[in-house]
């Protein structure tokens, strides 16, 4: 069965890279701000790329953040990518700034205390063994990250699934939280290893 997903166009984010990562995997995908296909869609993919509260701005711009609520509300999956993932939590902080985000997970997103910034290129991540997005991906497959800032620590709920990764600090690399999901990375730019976890979270789209 062939999955309908929208990958939500909010004036941010590798629209089309996510879209044609998406058809790699066999699903049916359109880009759209439309709030009815949006919920209507099996899954929903929410990326981002650049500044967080630049992200909120357009996100707000298109009720986007009522988008993601109502879907979550509903038991809907969602997928958050780098950016797209950071304003699902409460809070972002940059260059001083405190920014107001989506709030569906509490914490804050942060700059990470390293030399060398941003973090770019591939890494490693520490998932747990009953993850869903990593099912199949060995302990030394490697992910595309590029981003300066991250969610540090985890004050949301207990039983949500947590992968992590380093930049000379531990940062989350993914969160699986019931019909709520992000990375970090970006699968799009993952090459074999981003298209088997987007097989994977479309797979378990219910």
């Amino acid at each position: 069965m062939t999955r309908k997903l929208v990958v939500l166009d909010y004036g941010s984010g590798n629209l089309r890279s996510a879209q044609r990562a998406l058809e790699r995997v066999g699903a049916e995908v359109e880009v759209t701000a439309d709030p009815a296909a949006a919920m209507a869609a099996d899954g929903l993919v929410v990326p981002g790329v650049g500044a967080f509260e630049a992200c909120m701005t357009g996100l707000r711009k298109i009720g986007g953040e009522k988008i993601i609520a109502d879907r979550i509300d509903a038991g809907r999956p969602v997928l958050g990518v780098c950016v797209g993932m950071q304003i699902l939590f409460a809070r972002g902080v940059e260059f001083g700034v405190e920014s107001t985000g989506c709030g569906q997970w509490p914490g804050s997103v942060v700059r990470l205390d390293a030399p060398v910034i941003p973090h770019m290129g591939w890494n490693v991540v520490d998932a747990p063994a009953d993850s869903v997005l990593f099912r199949g991906l060995g302990p030394d497959t490697r992910f595309y990250f590029v981003h300066s800032y991250a969610a540090q620590q985890w004050e949301g709920n207990p039983d949500a699934l947590l992968t992590w990764a380093s930049h000379h600090v531990p940062f989350l690399a993914a969160v699986e939280d019931g019909a709520l999901s992000a990375t970090q990375f970006h699968p799009e730019k993952s090459g074999d290893a981003g298209a088997e976890l987007l097989s994977n979270w479309i797979g378990a789209l219910s």
